[in-house]
């Protein structure tokens, strides 16, 4: 059937184009960092869970496990008795070796430590450092390369002839303009309008007619990829977009249902009209700007 609408129908076909090398280069570079950033989230909450038995005083101590500053302090204090052994003075004379910002004072970060539970001490804290030094060691290896790939990314980037479409968007920045561009792609043809797109990023129902019955229900058949993309533009784009903002309460709002179309979004409802806010990102048109931004279409029942 399909070589024979292919001899009837040919000329009604529009050829698939792939897109080009600088797109699948990289496409490829930014999947493999958020495959690393997946692995550092395990890995620290893998290195949280074990902290809290034998070193709680490490937990919370700085805002975030895999931060430069609470990997140092790891590195250098891995268990209780060398942790023990500090007192404020000594602790602000090491953050200040280490360069750190100072966005706690040492007396508070050092009541922090003593207010914490004991950890493990003697010969089983010193068997359970040597897992700590293990955990530490992966972890700062995967801090370390996806620092290298988002370098990566933002040279592909910015020598990508769509790059200014991309990062003219609301809270684009240079990893998720990066994102977004490799999951669209270049190819013009692949996304004739703005529904299309939508669609294929499950930002939009699916309707089922048949006779009289008419069914509205959640889109299953996507390009994950591409939703997650999106999702991930939609959710943060309505913290400095005051178009965004609104729908998105709208849809929060009391008596609301809604419905996320991404696992690891709390945008419900963003999408579809993220993506069709300003110029549709794969027609030869000026950068996105709010001044050019449409109004929201209704967002009743969502």
């Amino acid at each position: 059937m399909l070589a024979d609408t292919l001899r009837t129908d040919r000329h009604r076909l529009r050829p698939l184009t792939p897109a080009s090398p600088a797109t699948q280069t990289l496409r490829a570079t930014v999947r493999a960092r958020r495959d690393l950033v997946a692995h550092r989230v395990a890995l620290c909450n893998q290195l949280r869970a074990h902290l809290q038995r034998v070193f709680p005083g490490a937990v919370g101590l700085f805002r975030e496990l895999d931060s430069p500053i609470s990997l140092a302090f790891l590195a250098r204090f891995d268990c209780q008795d060398r942790a023990d052994w500090l007192s404020v003075k000594r602790l602000a004379a090491w953050l200040a070796s280490v360069g750190y910002c100072g966005r706690k004072d040492p007396a508070v970060l050092y009541d922090h430590l003593r207010a914490a539970p004991r950890g493990a001490t003697g010969e089983h804290g010193a068997a359970a450092a040597h897992t700590t030094r293990a955990l530490l060691a992966v972890l700062t290896s995967l801090v370390e390369q996806i620092k290298t790939l988002s370098e990566q990314i933002a040279e592909q980037l910015a020598l990508h002839t769509d790059a200014q479409i991309f990062t003219s968007l609301p809270r684009s920045g240079t990893v998720r303009a990066a994102r977004l561009l490799a999951e669209i792609g270049d190819c013009r043809a692949r996304f004739p309008d703005p529904e299309s797109l939508i669609c294929l990023a499950g930002a939009a129902p699916s309707t089922r007619r048949s006779d009289k019955h008419e069914a509205v229900t959640f889109r299953w058949v996507v390009n994950r990829e591409l939703r997650a993309a999106v999702c991930d533009f939609a959710a943060d784009s309505r913290k400095t977009n005051p178009w965004a903002a609104h729908l998105y309460d709208q849809a929060t709002a009391p008596g609301k249902t809604t419905r996320t179309p991404c696992e690891s979004s709390p945008a419900p409802a963003l999408p579809d009209p993220a993506l069709l806010a300003g110029p549709h990102p794969l027609r030869p048109r000026p950068p996105w700007s709010p001044a050019t931004t449409p109004q929201p279409r209704s967002t009743g029942g969502v």
